[in-house]
């Protein structure tokens, strides 16, 4: 379910092509929108499409898509955001026509770090962030598995941060992105 409190409350980083609220949130990215910022490839994208609210400095944000997207780089997840240059965003990416879990932290310059996942094909996946203190712990899961841990990422616990669902399409026109849901819950007790 996508909660209604945070949709009342969100605000979109780029408007997407399209977008449709009914029974959950269908996203329709613009061909070529993309979030990096220098490392190897020289170039900055900011116009990834990100549906934003307010996240606190312990807060937990889940967000679930189906993963039904095949073109090189479609991407969907979940997206923190203080600024162009300080934010993460975590999710299934496709890469050299494999879905791969992934998580991109950006300070300034951007990393990447994937794994790939080609049985979560056709499948609801649920990224979560949680974050607390000076770092946020991402996790994720196909259908109702165990959550797995994708990431331990610093963030600076002064910054006002904002995350919900996101998604982009760098490579083609047409991707369309069905979040099945969209909820604020408790940071996470233990790292493990």
């Amino acid at each position: 379910m996508i909660d209604p409190a945070l949709l009342a409350e969100a605000s979109w980083t780029t408007p997407p092509a399209a977008v449709e609220q009914e029974g959950g949130l269908r996203v329709t990215a613009v061909e070529g929108s993309d979030a990096w910022r220098h490392t190897s490839y020289g170039f900055v994208h900011d116009d990834a499409h990100g549906l934003l609210a307010p996240f606190g400095a312990r807060d937990a944000v889940e967000v679930s898509f189906r993963l039904d997207f095949t073109e090189q780089f479609d991407q969907a997840g979940v997206l923190l955001r203080a600024s162009a240059s300080e934010w993460v965003k975590a999710g299934v990416e496709v890469s050299d026509g494999v879905p791969q879990l992934g998580c991109v932290v950006t300070h300034g310059t951007s990393d990447w770090s994937v794994a790939p996942v080609p049985d979560w094909v056709g499948r609801i996946v649920t990224v979560r962030a949680s974050r607390d203190g000076d770092a946020v712990t991402v996790r994720a899961r196909a259908d109702d598995e165990e959550f797995r841990l994708v990431r331990v990422a610093h963030v600076d616990p002064a910054l006002q941060l904002a995350a919900g669902p996101y998604c982009c399409a760098p490579t083609r026109a047409g991707l369309t992105v069905s979040f099945t849901a969209w909820r604020r819950t408790a940071p996470d007790l233990a790292l493990h």
